[in-house]
């Protein structure tokens, strides 16, 4: 009986370390080198940024496509590799504010965020909501008005807080918001560059949006027809309701046109499993040209430049060991997608129109932005934030922290888990898309540096070394997912 026992246990970890050992071939083929020569082109000047419809993101996508080709992957949307669907560009033609029917003409200390049209000017009292507390709500009628509110300042982690007083405010029957940031001139002009330029739209007929706007500390004191120093009185005494309440009115106008884009999906058959299909992501669009400036594209080489060149390599792996005859048992698709700066629409085109069944993916891996090291890591770069691999399968997760132990022993940084962090990360790459259709995930990223979202995000500026060794990662991660016996399944509610 002992002798059995041995003998079996032999056997399996024998194929255990088969396993490994051909992993550990495959990684091999994730170089340095190949992922400059990808991302020296993917992040070119000649590519233009990469904006979603434009020339620079339909040649990326015609490189992904071909490199997929070359490695003999197979082009799953009736025999194309290229998912194509149309969005839809909101062209602003006017979005203007007015106090007691008096047009503001300072358009560069107020600015809308949103794309749907007023279909004729709106109007509505509007009452001063303090910072927007569910305290200093509570002191006023909100219902039918317009409502302004204080923040702090105008950094990413102060949307958190927008999104809240929104979500409050709504409920209790506000038609817009006014939020006031205690902002410089030039942050304020640079947020408005991001927000405003995010025109796209995936439906032709755009969902409710709620009506926002931000705007400058100076135009408080207009629109509330009272002082900075009375306003802050009435917050310190909780004495909203003194605060008298003008009337404003706003009028905005679209015009829509169709714009084609593009996801592009390489795929690759599994063999005993080959029904089962693990998924590996990254988005290959970024946010285009800057009107001003001396360098006026923005690369996008971490963003996603990095994830991009990383889904290619790690298809370069498994297509290789295909070639080879130990390809994967599960089916691959390696899959680069469109539209994320402008809202996650590829992604989300793919699982509402799915080549292959949701219910028969395993697993998405995305991969957005793990090219750089952030100011935290600054003295061991030997690191990647990990998002979601617990969220909806406790194996995943073990899987992931078994793998990077096994093979690569970078630090695993949870920073950003937590769905409730100030950056909500958890929600803002294309495997959210994935995670709210109940597919397990996991997000690899390396954090938020001071070229996000800049010309400066430059090839120049990639740390080709740690790349490499995070892409190789997820590659005996994928390998792991791919050729496992017991299928990874979600065992945590979706929510």
């Amino acid at each position: 009986m002992k002798k059995l026992l041995y003998v079996l246990l032999l056997i399996s970890f024998s194929g255990l370390a088969q396993e490994n050992s051909k992993s550990l071939q495959y990684v091999k083929t994730i170089t340095t080198e190949g992922l400059k020569d990808k991302l020296s082109i993917i992040a070119s000047d000649a590519l233009e940024g990469r904006m979603t419809g434009t020339r620079g993101q339909k040649m990326a996508a015609a490189f992904i496509a071909f490199h997929f080709q070359q490695l003999g992957l197979k082009g799953p949307v009736n025999g194309n590799y290229l998912q194509q669907f149309p969005l839809y560009e909101a062209s602003r033609k006017q979005n203007n504010l007015y106090i007691e029917n008096k047009k503001l003409e300072e358009t560069d200390s107020y600015f809308y965020m949103g794309n749907k049209g007023t279909n004729g000017m709106i109007s509505a009292p509007l009452v001063f909501a303090g910072k927007g507390s569910s305290e200093e709500i509570g002191q006023i009628d909100v219902k039918e008005k317009a409502v302004l509110v204080m923040l702090d300042n105008m950094k990413r982690e102060t949307f958190q807080t927008v999104r809240t007083i929104l979500k409050e405010l709504k409920e209790k029957g506000a038609v817009t918001v006014l939020f006031a940031p205690q902002t410089t001139a030039e942050e304020f002009k640079e947020m408005r560059g991001m927000i405003t330029g995010a025109s796209l739209r995936l439906e032709k007929e755009s969902k409710e949006w709620f009506e926002i706007f931000f705007v400058m500390p100076q135009l408080t004191e207009k629109l509330m027809g009272t002082s900075t120093k009375k306003l802050n009185e009435a917050m310190e005494k909780k004495e909203l309701k003194k605060i008298k309440s003008s009337r404003i009115s706003w009028l905005n106008e679209f015009e829509i046109k169709e714009v084609m884009t593009e996801n592009v999906l390489g795929y690759l058959e599994g063999t005993d499993k080959k029904d089962e299909l693990v998924i590996v992501t990254a988005h290959f669009d970024h946010i285009g040209k800057q009107e001003h400036g001396p360098d006026g594209v923005n690369n996008g080489a971490d963003d996603d430049g990095s994830g991009t060149v990383s889904v290619m390599q790690i298809a370069e792996a498994f297509a290789q060991a295909k070639r080879e005859g130990n390809g994967p048992r599960r089916s691959m698709l390696f899959m680069t997608v469109t539209g994320e700066e402008e809202g996650l629409f590829g992604s989300e085109y793919y699982v509402t129109h799915p080549v292959f069944p949701l219910t028969s993916t395993v697993v998405d891996l995305n991969i957005d932005m793990i090219g750089r090291t952030d100011p935290g890591h600054s003295q061991d770069k030997n690191y990647v934030y990990v998002i979601g691999s617990d969220k909806l399968s406790s194996k995943l997760h073990e899987l992931s922290e078994n793998t990077n132990s096994t093979y690569s022993k970078l630090a695993l940084d949870y920073t950003y888990n937590d769905q409730n962090h100030p950056e909500m990360l958890y929600y803002r790459s294309d495997h959210w898309n994935f995670a709210k259709n109940n597919v397990p995930i996991i997000f690899y990223f390396d954090g938020i540096h001071e070229d996000y979202h800049k010309p400066s995000d430059e090839v120049g500026k990639i740390e080709f070394d740690i790349l490499a060794k995070r892409a190789q990662l997820i590659f005996h991660t994928a390998w792991e997912i791919a050729n496992r016996e017991e299928r990874i399944v979600p065992d945590a509610p979706k929510k």
